[in-house]
């Protein structure tokens, strides 16, 4: 067996891939195949080296038809050089995505070397069983507001004189708020799309991170929230931030509104400047902590994940995903603890300073 070039320095061998490989020779025999192929399989290497490759992989297609005698490596078309992944079944119906690769004697030649690599369906499988959980829980979350503001418009038109101005008012409120509802769980739809694909667009200019906690808590206020709820403890050293002001307020939004809803008695949230040190650059934290019944401490690893939710019902639980989405897109990062009051404690950290001709 042919080594890649550089693979001598990288000392590399056959068992040190992440994906199963299967390699067979001119005849078709098993040449190499190595410790992932054989977890996949169920088949010892011993048992398989010197075999033909059909019988060490019967492998089928999902209607069942011998994917060997589909494809004919050996005999079937020279100018192919291989078959791209698909999705293929193991005897017992074991999926497994397989590729293959034709090495040939020269361009159109008989083939010298057959190639196989061989993956797990596991991860897909859990991609897809997300997949179908967040159109689940978006189909569930637009259906409320969607039949409310159906219903309230088609009770208007068909009705309007039957109402009294306050009535009127009050179904109209109820409909941009319900309209207000849906936009944002669109807004999140679109956040976990671009945090899963990497496509996150941070557009950066100077932030004061003081001002926007003062913001947000003010804005919460006028909500109707009591004033004396939040406590504010904010450092006076606060250097600049190059960061995106409208993601730190959907993050800092996002914690507040978690730790009113979620939590009794006083809301804290601290401030505070960062020093740098030998591994992490200057920065900023801000810590909101709460009084309710706090996370469970076995729960703790999955609080950041997609649909965590806690122990209340509702809401579409991807809030925090994004919040750990935008945090990390800034070169930060984001933790949850308990806080002294036994409450939740959720922390973030932003690299301070901004570019020199801002200086």
């Amino acid at each position: 067996m042919d080594t890649a070039h550089g693979a001598g320095e990288l000392d590399l061998g056959p068992d040190d891939l992440p994906d199963g490989l299967v390699v067979a020779d001119r005849l078709g025999l098993v040449s190499c195949f190595n410790a992932e192929a054989a977890r996949l399989t169920g088949r010892g290497a011993e048992e398989s080296i010197g075999r033909p490759i059909e019988s060490v992989l019967p492998l089928e297609d999902p209607e069942g038809r011998p994917w060997w005698r589909l494809t004919d490596p050996y005999h079937g078309l020279a100018t192919r050089s291989g078959q791209p992944e698909r999705n293929l079944l193991l005897p017992g119906g074991r999926e497994v995505l397989v590729a293959a690769r034709y090495v040939r004697v020269a361009p159109g030649g008989a083939v010298r070397r057959l190639v196989v690599t061989l993956r797990g369906t596991d991860a897909r499988r859990r991609t897809e069983r997300s997949n179908a959980e967040l159109i689940a829980t978006v189909a569930h979350e637009l259906r409320s507001p969607l039949t409310s503001v159906k219903g309230f418009t088609a009770t208007m038109l068909d009705k309007w004189d039957r109402f009294t101005d306050e009535q009127k008012r009050l179904m109209l409120q109820t409909v941009d708020s319900d309209a207000d509802r849906v936009t944002r769980l669109i807004t999140e739809l679109l956040d976990v799309s671009r945090i899963d694909s990497g496509r996150l667009e941070i557009r950066r200019q100077p932030v004061r991170l003081d001002e926007a906690v003062r913001r947000h808590v003010k804005t919460m206020i006028n909500g109707g929230c009591p004033a004396e709820r939040f406590e504010l403890r904010l450092s006076e050293q606060v250097p600049g931030l190059w960061a995106d002001p409208d993601k730190v307020d959907q993050v800092l939004g996002n914690l507040l509104e978690n730790a009113v809803r979620h939590g009794g008695g006083t809301v804290t949230i601290e401030m505070h400047h960062v020093p740098p040190t030998r591994t992490r650059q200057e920065g900023m934290a801000v810590t909101v902590s709460d009084e309710g019944p706090g996370i469970p401490e076995e729960a703790m690893h999955r609080v950041f994940t997609r649909f965590w939710r806690g122990s209340e019902r509702g809401g579409t639980g991807l809030g925090l995903y994004i919040v750990k989405g935008i945090v990390e897109a800034h070169g930060g990062t984001v933790t949850v603890g308990r806080s002294d009051g036994g409450g939740a404690r959720f922390r973030f950290i932003l690299p301070a300073g901004t570019p020199a001709f801002l200086s």
